[in-house]
């Protein structure tokens, strides 16, 4: 048995089964879940369609670099998207989502006998933390900080980390905190790189659902801003998942420096990750309309300006940049100091109210004596608009009752 799996910690989700295990949600209310960012919005009919129409593609073994095609449809969106001009055969490359996509570039770049580490934002998506201990390296954790909007203070990871660093995840728009990266942000990390010679992984799966007129800013797009055209050690990941309501379709892409995609093909090729054909019509199809992507941004925002408003009369939160989560603070009880329990929060929130919220110290791991997502929790407004508004309507009855 490989010893590395002994180091991985409890996913979030079975640690709120466990949290859960000894409550009786309250039976006076439906059971609403804020839990688990999972899109519920429809997904567009197109779609469907075009996996039907594809069914022939099951005789033949798909390219694990994909068919040009569809390689030459992502090139198209980049360039939409972002203005950017790569080359379709050796600078994208199709994945079966980002999640299986960041763990598997981690095992393709990082070298465990240099005694590696692997940099993350703090709270993190947990694959992170995931992928660096089973590529043999250890996870360095840097704190997101909620008097800058929580931005990532990557001033306080040391010189001597930055040295051993083989690999920097970034996550813009951020999962749970909605923050989007400016160009600042990316000159800074790119030098480092330079400097220490890691490379960047730039998750970007919540990058088309966002609040502000000028959409978010993109790695590749900072890079060629900052007239870095080969996008050296960088590498975008970004999903159909969340921009076009297809979690189950399991399909994204991965862009960038040419020399990290050339070994990165590699590794997929023997790891057997190619992509079904059925899902690569679906996708080339997703990837060409963007009327359903517009139509899709338009219910979050309307959902996240019914529900935001609500909660802020008993939480501290606010509207984030970008994304599906709300990242609240939750109050303590009359009288204790420090941050309210997250923990407890949703346990009780739970038992009286029948909602379920993540406590954010699951997302997030203690570093310098502190877990900054404790004392608070995430809220993923998937559902349609109404529940999610029911929701928020509970939650501050509940906060009313409990902490006055």
């Amino acid at each position: 048995m490989n010893p590395l799996l002994q180091r991985l910690q409890p996913y979030p989700f079975e640690r709120l089964r466990q949290l859960f295990a000894g409550v009786t949600p309250s039976p006076d209310f439906k059971p609403i879940s804020l839990g688990i960012g999972e899109p519920q919005h429809a997904t567009p009919g197109f779609v469907q369609t075009a996996i039907h129409n594809a069914f022939a593609g099951l005789s033949t073994y798909p390219a694990t670099a994909g068919d040009i095609k569809l390689r030459q449809t992502l090139v198209d969106w980049l360039q939409r998207r972002y203005g950017l001009h790569l080359d379709a055969q050796t600078q994208v490359l199709p994945v079966n989502g980002s999640r299986e996509a960041l763990f598997a570039f981690a095992q393709t770049v990082i070298d465990p006998k240099a005694e590696a580490i692997v940099v993350s934002p703090n709270p993190f998506y947990q694959i992170y933390e995931g992928a660096a201990l089973l590529a043999g390296a250890a996870p360095y954790f840097a704190p997101s900080d909620p008097a800058r909007n929580f931005a990532v203070d990557w001033d306080s990871v040391p010189d001597a980390v930055w040295q051993k660093t083989q690999l920097l995840f970034v996550c813009s728009p951020g999962n749970p905190t909605g923050a989007v990266m400016p160009l600042s942000e990316w000159q800074k990390l790119f030098d480092l790189s330079d400097r220490h010679g890691f490379v960047i992984a730039s998750d970007e799966c919540y990058s088309e659902i966002y609040f502000r007129d000028e959409p978010p800013l993109g790695g590749l797009e900072a890079a060629a801003k900052l007239g870095r055209s080969d996008f050296k050690n960088l590498i975008a990941f970004t999903s159909l998942s969340k921009r076009s309501n297809v979690p189950g379709l399991r399909s994204g892409f991965v862009a960038g420096d040419s020399k990290l995609i050339k070994p990165f093909l590699l590794y997929r090729t023997y790891h057997g990750s190619a992509m079904s054909p059925l899902v690569q019509a679906a996708s080339i199809a997703a990837w060409a309309d963007e009327a359903h992507v517009v139509a899709n941004r338009a219910l979050y925002r309307e959902k996240f300006a019914q529900v935001t408003p609500l909660l802020a009369q008993v939480l501290d939160v606010q509207l984030p940049d970008a994304g599906f989560y709300l990242w609240a603070a939750v109050p303590a009880p009359a009288g204790a100091a420090g941050p309210g329990d997250d923990v407890a929060f949703a346990a009780q929130l739970l038992a009286q109210y029948n909602v379920t919220v993540l406590p954010g110290s699951y997302l997030a791991r203690p570093a310098n004596g502190h877990n900054p997502g404790a004392g608070r929790i995430r809220m993923a407004l998937v559902a349609d608009t109404a529940p999610c508004v029911e929701a928020a309507q509970r939650i501050v009855q509940f906060t009313q009752s409990n902490f006055k």
